[in-house]
């Protein structure tokens, strides 16, 4: 038996892309596509960005990696940045949004050990996705990514999203809370949006109980949901906020931002990563910090995230087979009463690229830069996809 030499971890989609520009790809045949799942909400300055490529060559002309045994400016020019962005006070860079929030699970950790606090727990949400390591598999809240590598590390207690009264129930059984993890929007289990007002009423509650309020914004933040952090648009402030995807918009980078009492827990010694903010990926990620700012790009998400939620409310109006219609900003849902896995070969085979998550929810994170046509043209495709599934009444 010859074995395939990638390993059998993803169940590809049979096609592969060549180039892109912009909010395009293209295929081998030139087939032209609209992408609107942009690497899993992660180019959203779209592809072949003149200034991200710019950027890149000239850093990989000078010098790619030195390690962390070192200073490193172009780091410490990011973290500035994101810092006067966000309003936290330190960063640390690693390559991926699962090792940010292994950072922010580990600040956590060792907050409760240093209060004297042996067995920490971390209250997580059910549906939650924070990564595939150990630990962030464990805070995970789905059973199919989970099946199969257990032992899982214990820490964790489980709540459902968006209840605040579950999490005052919990804080009267369990004197062992040093910190809560939640996602904003729940991207991965389909677009799931907590209420106006939740993350307020968190605050309120990790600062009575002294726990860490932790932020998962992997997927929310860099812009996606009409601000550059989700946080932001209820005026409060994490303790902890982890975030990538969208910061190096294709180059691998994850940051973990800490403010107050979390951001002087890990001293020398206590966390560390190879790779994590060298210097070609700062380089790039400055430009999509700088370039989402200066082209007023969290705007132009909310703008069109709303152009495409109301056009799609009202395109598919008495379709049965749609059960709600969510989003914020650059993060929208179509939940089916059905799955509707199938729709992902539908649209391609129409020139636009979507995804299907949690089985039966039309997901749709298209890049920032998006205007109103491309986004008519989504919004035309994905309607005529759906409406051919089952007929409007």
């Amino acid at each position: 038996m010859t074995l395939p030499t990638i390993m059998n971890t993803y169940g590809r989609i049979p096609v592969s892309f060549t180039h892109g520009k912009g909010v395009y790809l293209y295929d081998a045949d030139g087939n032209e596509y609209i992408d609107a799942i942009s690497g899993i909400a992660v180019n959203a300055l779209g592809h072949a960005h003149p200034l991200v490529s710019e950027a890149i060559s000239l850093q990989a002309g000078a010098l790619i990696h030195t390690s962390n045994l070192y200073g490193v400016e172009r780091q410490e020019k990011l973290a500035k940045s994101l810092c006067e962005i966000s309003g936290m006070d330190n960063v640390f860079f690693g390559n991926s949004g699962a090792e940010a929030n292994e950072a922010a699970i580990k600040i956590a950790r060792l907050y409760g050990h240093n209060q004297g606090i042996e067995h920490p727990d971390i209250i997580v949400m059910e549906n939650a996705f924070h990564g595939r390591t150990m630990a962030t598999l464990t805070a995970s809240g789905n059973r199919k990514i989970q099946a199969g590598f257990e032992p899982l590390l214990g820490g964790f207690v489980r709540a459902p999203f968006a209840d605040i009264e579950a999490l005052e129930n919990i804080a009267k059984n369990n004197s062992n809370i040093v910190a809560v993890l939640i996602e904003p929007v729940q991207g991965e289990s389909g677009v799931n949006l907590l209420p106006d007002g939740y993350l307020k009423q968190l605050r309120e509650l990790c600062n009575k109980h002294e726990w860490l309020m932790m932020l998962d914004e992997v997927q929310t933040g860099n812009g996606r949901t009409g601000s550059y952090f989700a946080y932001q648009q209820e005026q409060i402030f994490p303790d902890v906020v982890a975030t990538a995807k969208g910061l190096g918009n294709g180059l691998p980078i994850g940051a973990c931002l800490a403010k107050g009492k979390a951001a002087e827990v890990f001293q020398p010694g206590n966390h560390g990563s190879t790779y994590g903010g060298n210097p070609l990926v700062c380089a790039a990620a400055q430009v999509v910090v700088d370039t989402i700012k200066k082209e007023d790009l969290c705007n132009n998400a909310k703008e069109i995230g709303t152009y495409l939620l109301e056009g799609f409310k009202d395109s598919l109006s008495g379709n049965n087979l749609v059960k709600d219609i969510r989003g914020k900003g650059l993060m929208i849902g179509i939940e089916l009463n059905n799955p509707c896995a199938e729709l992902v070969d539908t649209a391609r085979a129409r020139g636009v690229l979507i995804n299907v998550a949690a089985g039966n929810v039309v997901r749709l994170l298209p890049p920032l830069i998006i205007n109103k046509e491309q986004a008519r043209q989504i919004l035309e495709t994905v309607t005529t996809i759906i409406n051919e599934l089952a007929p409007t009444a």
